[in-house]
């Protein structure tokens, strides 16, 4: 029974799969709540609304009510429509019946062989009883005539007993028969219901999420209000430590990169995805030619960009070809514990990447140990422009970028938050209350991924995720402006 089992679950789970992503992750991957906006200004605030299967997703302006752009999905009842659905579901309700009869089947016949078993030494008395009156027949009185009566007396049981298990026998033919007719519909199905539309089912999903992904950047980009709770993706690792993917937007490369330890590491770990590192499965160990210092490393359109050890040089290493692309020492930058982030480990420079583009945060003694926050060019690794956050890094837990905004968190244990801000756009910053669950305690890593538009933290040896939201405003023209 368990072939046709499995076939059921795969044609189902991936209906289901698909029906649940549609209905729950697509409104949760844009990210977006309708709110009010903001008195006395021109922007809008874009919200997401479903209104109705023919319709699909829309994002809209709260002001003007605009449709910036719709992502149509398929009715929520297409796959429940589907004849093959319809029989499938059949058949998984028939082996359910089939799989709890079977189960009341098994335990009476236990309890009818422990019955059988506890008679056999009543049966074995009786027959000896006979062959005794049989070859002695002369000898018997009514003592052992009643003593005969009552052996056979207590096997009366045992005919209901050979009856009942007579009937289950016959159950177990019928059972057998149904069994074998669900077979030849599971057979047909399966011709019907080919890889073919696996492979349309998965299809249609990622442009979806193409689609998706299009009309979230529309939307441009947003200002963090709130971190989900934590998702552990998995435990593994030292205390300290980092991973990674790709942040380039428009990359489709899935890879998961770790780097284990902040003090003197060389080994590189990749999974091919991110379901492959949760379960520790088919991976690659990479050598890098330098070692490396502390957590602050980011992979950015196919290279690790990384801190060389003891040193303020930062190293871009290619990861198709596996050598070193540009060493270029970031002027002035501290490093060896100089100006870490609170919680030590070697994290004088934080490499980091956001919409814009490739960013280090360190600090000087020059500046007194503020924050110090550049745009790199992603191949020369120079700096292009510099902003003193005035924050003293010392004071910062962790820190990550997201649109051109630096956020900082007060500490790197329990009760932790995003404590500061610094806009690069206005050259200003402010105090913010922006709190998350800190839940192994010791986070050595924070980082933002532009692509999934989620935080990676390496959290005490646990690696995990949180899901943001932003608030996004688009620029629109005062109502006494013309087109």
């Amino acid at each position: 029974m368990s072939v046709p089992l499995l076939k059921v679950g795969a044609v189902l789970s991936t209906m289901i799969m698909v029906t649940n992503w549609m209905s729950q992750t697509l409104p949760g991957l844009v990210g977006l709540d309708p709110h009010i906006a903001r008195p006395g200004t021109s922007e809008k605030i874009i919200s997401v609304s479903y209104p109705g299967e023919e319709e699909g997703w829309q994002v809209y302006g709260s002001v003007q009510g605009k449709c910036v752009c719709s992502i149509m999905t398929p009715a929520h009842g297409v796959c429940g429509g589907d004849p093959r659905h319809t029989r499938l579901q059949q058949i998984s309700d028939q082996l359910l019946n089939i799989s709890q009869h079977m189960e009341i089947l098994s335990q009476r016949t236990t309890q009818d062989l422990q019955q059988l078993r506890d008679s056999e030494m009543l049966l074995e008395t009786l027959e000896r009883r006979l062959n005794t009156a049989h070859e002695e027949s002369h000898s018997l009185t009514s003592k052992s005539l009643q003593e005969l009566r009552g052996s056979v007396s207590q096997c009366r049981p045992l005919r209901v007993l050979v009856g009942r298990l007579r009937a289950d026998v016959g159950q177990l033919e019928a059972l057998k028969e149904e069994l074998q007719r669900l077979n030849d519909s599971l057979s047909i199905l399966q011709e019907r219901f080919t890889l073919h539309h696996y492979l349309q089912l998965q299809q249609r999903q990622f442009i979806l999420q193409q689609h998706l992904h299009s009309c979230s950047s529309q939307l441009g980009c947003g200002r963090l209000t709130g971190i989900s709770a934590p998702l552990t993706i998995r435990s593994s690792g030292s205390r300290f430590g980092s991973w990674m993917m790709d942040s380039v937007i428009d990359s489709s490369d899935n890879r998961v990169w770790v780097m284990d330890g902040y003090f003197k590491g060389r080994r590189l770990v990749e999974y091919q995805s991110l379901g492959d590192f949760a379960t520790g499965q088919n991976f690659i160990v990479h050598h890098l030619p330098h070692l490396w210092a502390g957590t602050g490393h980011v992979v950015y359109n196919g290279s690790l960009y990384y801190n060389k050890h003891h040193s303020n040089v930062l190293v871009r290493y290619d990861l198709s070809s596996g050598g070193v692309l540009q060493q270029r020492p970031l002027a002035q930058a501290g490093f060896n514990n100089t100006f870490p982030y609170s919680w030590g480990g070697s994290s004088d420079i934080d490499l980091m990447a956001d919409e814009t583009g490739l960013w280090a945060v360190y600090s000087s003694i020059g500046r007194g140990g503020n924050m110090l926050l550049s745009r790199l060019h992603p191949d020369s690794l120079e700096v292009l422009r510099s902003w003193d956050t005035g924050f003293p890094k010392r004071s910062a837990g962790e820190a990550f970028l997201i649109c051109g905004s630096l956020y900082v968190t007060n500490s790197h244990l329990a009760g932790a938050k995003v404590h500061f801000t610094f806009h690069t756009a206005s050259a200003s910053y402010e105090y913010t209350d922006i709190a998350f669950h800190n839940q192994y305690s010791h986070i050595s890593m924070l980082d933002y991924n532009p692509r999934v538009r989620a935080l990676y933290t390496w959290n005490n040896g646990h690696q995990v995720l949180y899901d943001i939201t932003l608030l996004h405003f688009i620029r629109t023209r005062r109502a006494n402006s013309t087109d």
